[in-house]
């Protein structure tokens, strides 16, 4: 069933509340653009500390944005830097100052001319649900990782003593899962006893998940389903005995998938500001599928002896390369090595990352594996050489070689290091070898699927429309 615009606008407001990092703001706030194009009044509301660096563009109308003047610390920005007491007193401030503006936000809301009905939030903040409830309205988390990761989180969420209880294992068994070795776990659940507060932050996303009626995650349903393994009930359909998930993705500008929303070309909300002229230009001078395409995400922070390693291992790949190096990690590269490469490389700060996957000079990706930057190279068909770090990305990883077949992983070493010559080989073999055949028809599939899924009538476009249709009767 089809909503009016004028029908849903007299009747119905959302709001969206998101974790102030650009992997949690992207996919949000274009859930949020997908809600608007069926009508509802949909308000994006997150905190300053980060946002206010923010570079807005036309491309987040007709979603209104904003921002809760709060007094924030600084995020911690890698594992090197999330020490146990200080991510944990990080995230205590953080509802202990989010809580009331967020509560004082939601009460000036409720006396407007449309006084909001529902609030979908970050699912690591689930005590927003508490905060819905004072004011008589409904709530549902998101979620910004892929189902099966989420599927385990909730398995050892319901028996916690499992946690770091795989270290003699050769093979984990999980309901709905394949057989997963220890290294394809989160890093958070692999046995090592690292970053318990982390671990408790990704667990307790379910601590109140009964009392929910939806459950959103960024994905979509047949991405979720495929293994390929008989025996094993999926994770979105095993979730779905025990929860009710609802798959929303995938959540990417909609000139990337069915190009039904206007103007809605890039994601709208950016913490760095690109220099798409040097970059595009240089791409536009190679031949179609002859670039890989290396990023590690706006977070991750690689050490100095595995950056040296990707550098020569690019080198000696001897195929184009864009690389993106932020500015705080350049002093990790070779000497020179820019001006040694510059016939076959260009090292930038930043770019527009699925305007570069979307290119038609790219031919892979090498990447870290977070499920934004996954589901991106998924939804564009795009191959991928996957070096994870850490969080999800193992398990990401696992099922980008072996379950849906679009990439090869780069092994580490005994040291826990890829090296060059790893790295040169997985990117030979996408690029140029028989099995990266198979890998680009993989692709093709998916980015086909991917596109299905949100295009009319599709799982997700499905999913949304009951979800719009039901917040009308709340």
């Amino acid at each position: 069933m089809e909503i009016s615009e004028q029908n849903v606008k007299s009747k119905a407001h959302i709001l969206c509340y998101s974790f102030a990092v650009q992997g949690h703001l992207n996919p949000i706030l274009q859930f949020c653009k997908r809600l608007a194009s069926k009508g509802l009044k949909v308000t994006l509301v997150s905190t300053i500390s980060a946002s206010s660096k923010l570079i807005k563009t036309q491309s987040c109308s007709p979603v209104d944005v904003e921002l809760l003047d709060v007094d924030l610390r600084d995020i911690p920005k890698t594992s090197k830097e999330c020490e146990r007491d200080e991510t944990q007193d990080y995230f205590e401030h953080y509802k202990t100052v989010v809580a009331p503006s967020l509560a004082a936000f939601i009460e000036n809301q409720m006396s407007s001319n449309y006084p909001p009905k529902f609030l979908v939030y970050d699912s690591i903040i689930p005590w927003a649900l508490d905060i819905t409830k004072r004011f008589g309205i409904d709530g549902a988390p998101f979620f910004t990782q892929s189902w099966s990761c989420n599927t385990m989180y909730y398995q050892f969420y319901r028996e916690k003593s499992k946690v770091n209880a795989f270290e003699d294992q050769a093979m984990v068994l999980l309901p709905s899962l394949p057989p997963l070795k220890i290294n394809e776990l989160p890093s958070f659940l692999n046995g090592s006893g690292t970053y318990p507060s982390l671990i408790d932050l990704c667990l307790n996303q379910f601590s109140n998940i009964e009392e929910v009626n939806w459950l959103f995650f960024s994905s979509f349903d047949k991405l979720e389903e495929e293994f390929g393994l008989a025996n094993f009930l999926q994770p979105i359909t095993w979730m779905a005995t025990q929860l009710p998930v609802k798959a929303i993705g995938p959540t990417i500008p909609s000139k990337y998938l069915d190009n039904r929303l206007k103007n809605d070309k890039d994601y709208g909300l950016n913490l760095f500001k690109p220099n798409t002229e040097t970059y595009l230009k240089w791409l536009d001078s190679k031949q179609p599928a002859s670039v890989i395409y290396v990023s590690f995400g706006s977070l991750a922070a690689l050490e100095k002896s595995q950056m040296e390693e990707i550098a020569w291992g690019l080198k000696n790949s001897n195929i184009f390369f864009l690389w993106v190096v932020r500015e705080s990690e350049s002093d990790k590269l070779p000497k020179n090595f820019s001006e040694e490469t510059s016939e076959k490389g260009l090292v930038v700060s930043w770019c527009s990352q699925l305007e570069v996957l979307a290119h038609e000079s790219v031919g892979c990706f090498m990447t870290h594996c977070g499920w934004n930057s996954t589901l991106e190279a998924v939804s564009v068909g795009v191959p991928m050489v996957a070096m994870p770090q850490w969080t999800d990305q193992p398990t990401n990883a696992k099922f980008i070689e072996d379950v849906w077949g679009v990439g090869m992983r780069a092994r580490e070493n005994g040291e826990g290091i890829v090296k060059r010559e790893e790295i040169a080989v997985c990117i030979r073999e996408v690029m140029e070898g028989e099995r990266g055949k198979e890998i680009k028809r993989n692709s093709k599939k998916w980015k086909d699927l991917a596109k299905e899924a949100v295009d009319e009538g599709g799982s997700t476009d499905k999913n949304i429309q009951e979800f719009v249709a039901k917040l009308l009767y709340m």
